[in-house]
């Protein structure tokens, strides 16, 4: 049975639209006219308890409003949602103690404070007995590497443990269901992997579902097995990460290191070469060509080293958004 269904999902806002100079902001201020702007537009998904899904689009195409819907932030116009059997915007304590929304560029730490008392104060509003909020404090902490930083002030922390109190703080009443906006944003790469490695563990520990938005790819590639893509406020893929590269990017990329510098004539006809270094050189080509013209490359020429890879998923995700369709 799916904890997240969303249904022909929508979100309208209307947006006041006013003539220009002084005839059009009397007639603005008598007798308003408006537009819609569909946010979000008929969209519908499910997913299963304990997966990891992947939430992708470009800045503007509708994923933090259907997060705010999803967790009952904002009324849908049109359309249903339920989310661990609840409906999301009636906001009933039950449904608030199974999901949490961290967004990566809000803070609900107090600044001047210690973590460990803002952490106090959840356990309060969660109704988590001091024995059991220990408990969790402390498996929470070493999970994500946080021993002897709760003491001190937020303000004194650094952006990467900031970021793991953040979580801690989301974590604490032990939801089901995970809604993660950019959780990573900001970070340096070490600080990165720590928070994947956090999440990853987690979700294995405590099968709980995770809904995740990243502009970083390296997050989804570690996490997700699954993306939703939305462009525009309509849902365009619905699926895996590889079926995704199988469909829209049916090539690989061939790096090839050659013992003599190699003539660009004769180079271009085993692919479209994508980059030249030197005697490195890197090709584009199709799948299906790719047995046949791997085996001449080693044949007619004088290789040093040659490697295989799938096209960057940034790339793929990019021409995904260009066409707007799959």
């Amino acid at each position: 049975m799916s904890i997240i269904i969303a249904q022909d999902l929508s979100k309208v806002y209307p947006v006041a639209v006013k003539e220009p100079g002084i005839k059009g902001t009397i007639s603005h201020f008598f007798r308003r006219k408006y537009r819609e702007i569909k946010a979000v537009n008929n969209i519908s998904f499910e997913i299963t308890p304990g997966e990891v899904v992947g939430f992708l689009g470009a800045n503007g195409a509708g994923k933090t409003t259907t997060l705010k819907m999803l967790t009952g932030l904002i009324h849908p116009s049109s359309g249903n949602v339920r989310v661990a059997g609840k409906v999301p915007f009636r906001r009933e304590g039950g449904f608030l103690q199974q999901i949490t929304l961290v967004m990566g560029q809000k803070q609900q730490l107090l600044w001047d404070l210690p973590a460990l008392d803002s952490l106090k104060i959840n356990a309060a509003v969660y109704n988590i007995s001091d024995k059991e909020f220990l408990h969790r404090l402390g498996e929470l902490t070493e999970m994500l590497s946080l021993q002897g930083k709760l003491t001190q002030p937020v303000r004194k922390m650094s952006l990467g443990e900031r970021m793991k109190a953040e979580l801690l703080a989301a974590l604490l009443h032990r939801p089901q269901v995970l809604f993660l906006d950019e959780p990573t944003l900001g970070l340096d790469v070490n600080a990165q992997v720590n928070v994947r490695d956090f999440l990853r563990e987690y979700n294995h520990r405590y099968q709980a579902t995770v809904l995740l938005t990243s502009h970083y790819m390296a997050d989804i590639t570690a996490l997700c097995e699954r993306v939703l893509l939305i462009h525009q406020g309509q849902l365009i893929y619905d699926g895996s990460l590889d079926g995704l590269l199988q469909r829209f990017a049916p090539y690989r990329v061939v790096n090839v290191e050659l013992a003599q510098p190699p003539d660009t004539v004769k180079l271009e006809t085993y692919g479209d070469i994508q980059s030249q270094d030197g005697r490195i050189v890197g090709f584009m080509i199709p799948q299906d060509k790719l047995t046949a013209t791997v085996s001449r490359i080693l044949t007619e020429l004088e290789v040093v080293d040659l490697t295989v890879t799938e096209p960057p998923i940034e790339e793929v995700i990019g021409k995904v958004f260009q066409a707007g369709v799959i």
